[in-house]
C-alpha cells in the first residue's frame, strides 16, 4: 500500500541546532528511494508503507548512533484506496483551484 507522511523528528538532548540531524535522516529517506520534499517543519515523503516506515526507523537508529539519548518523531500518515495517492497531485489540485 501507498502512503504519503509528513515527518518530523525531533532529537532532544543534543542543543538547539538540529539541522545536522535533519540533514542526516533527509538522506536516509532519499537513499530508501522515497524522494523526500523538506519543509519548514519536517519532511514528506511518499512511498510503499514498509519502506517509509523501514526509513524512519532507520532515521531513529542513525541519530541515537549519532548519540541522540532522546527523539520525538510526530508522524501524519494518508493512505487512499480509489486511486494511488501522489503529493505531486495534492498541489497541483489545490493550485489549480487557486487560479479559479
Amino acid at each position: 500500500m501507498k502512503v504519503i507522511a509528513d515527518i518530523s523528528i525531533i532529537p532532544l538532548g543534543v542543543g538547539l541546532s538540529l539541522s545536522g540531524y535533519v540533514a542526516v535522516c533527509e538522506k536516509v529517506f532519499a537513499e530508501a528511494g522515497l524522494e523526500p520534499k523538506l519543509h519548514a517543519n519536517g519532511t514528506n515523503v511518499e512511498g510503499e508503507w514498509d519502506a517509509v516506515i523501514e526509513a524512519l526507523k532507520t532515521c531513529h537508529e542513525k541519530l541515537h548512533s549519532m548519540g541522540v539519548p532522546r527523539i520525538a518523531t510526530n508522524v501524519r500518515l494518508g493512505t487512499r484506496s480509489d486511486r494511488e495517492p501522489s503529493m505531486e497531485a495534492k498541489i497541483a489540485s489545490v493550485e489549480g483551484k487557486m487560479k479559479q
